[in-house]
């Protein structure tokens, strides 16, 4: 991290050569749900490719491409997919985009992502908003020197996900009849997906459902300053004793079926949060 600082800078000076809008909000596209961005006005379109710090991603239903536009009288940065550790990818590139969030003025951190669904009350295609999370990715993008210029060198984790931000989330889908599970995410590293045995141990720890993302983003917005709300489409359900097969295709499909109700909670967040 030691030149995490100035890499940062790095790419919020160019972002800022491009447009002029000062974004209120980061959000981060999961699996199959890129479709967002065209409810975006006036916005401008930056490949990760073009951005200097930001790697590109090579899973598929994952763009690659920053968008920066208004909702409304609110502006928007969005992130049209992540990279993962998966790939190969270290935790610090990983986030780096959530340092940028920061520092481009953004004020609350939306991430979404596709998960299995271990609780056996949620089913294939229910949204569940993140209450709190397990990290067993082995990793944490804070490991390293600490540049007290981004954040503190022990950032307090009691609440990762912003209370309020939670309530008018819930307040929103009941108004909007969504459905909307609240529960504990857990991240591992993947890509492999879990056995039988290690769903089990990983509900038997206190976990509803399961991803390979979202909590090194969420652990740097911590860090940053950022407030969070986390969110996530239930694309598998992984009983262990009654599991079946599942392919990338069926992920996406089922992100996609949830991405209209998702996004209409996602708008109109960003519509009534307070700042």
């Amino acid at each position: 991290m030691s030149d995490l600082y100035d890499r940062t800078q790095s790419a919020e000076k160019y972002i800022r050569s491009l447009t002029k809008l000062k974004p209120d909000f980061g959000v981060i596209l999961g699996t199959g749900l890129g479709g967002f961005t065209r409810k975006l006005k006036s916005k401008i379109e930056i490949p990760y490719g073009d951005i200097p710090g930001f790697q590109s991603s090579a899973v598929e239903s994952h763009a690659g491409v920053l968008v920066i536009g208004k909702l409304k009288d609110r502006v928007v940065l969005v992130m049209e997919g992540r990279v993962h550790a998966y790939e190969g990818h270290s935790l610090a590139e990983v986030t780096f985009p959530v340092r940028v969030m920061k520092a481009l003025g953004a004020k609350v951190m939306i991430v979404t992502a596709a998960s299995g669904g271990m609780n056996p009350l949620y089913k294939r295609g229910d949204i569940m908003i993140l209450d709190d999370h397990i990290n067993l990715m082995g990793l944490n993008p804070l490991v390293g020197p600490n540049d007290e210029r981004l954040g503190p060198r022990f950032p307090d984790m009691s609440e990762p996900y912003d209370q309020d931000l939670i309530s008018t989330v819930e307040e929103i889908a009941r108004r909007e009849r969504i459905k909307l599970l609240k529960g504990v995410y857990v991240a591992v590293v993947g890509p492999c997906l879990e056995t039988r045995a290690e769903y089990r141990f990983l509900r038997a720890a206190g976990a509803d459902v399961v991803g390979m993302s979202t909590v090194p983003e969420v652990i740097v917005a911590v860090h940053s300053g950022l407030r969070s709300i986390g969110l996530t489409v239930i694309t598998d359900e992984c009983l262990p004793d009654a599991l079946e097969p599942c392919s990338i295709e069926d992920v996406v499909a089922a992100a996609n079926a949830a991405a209209p109700n998702l996004e209409k909670l996602i708008e109109k967040v960003i519509a009534e949060a307070k700042l």
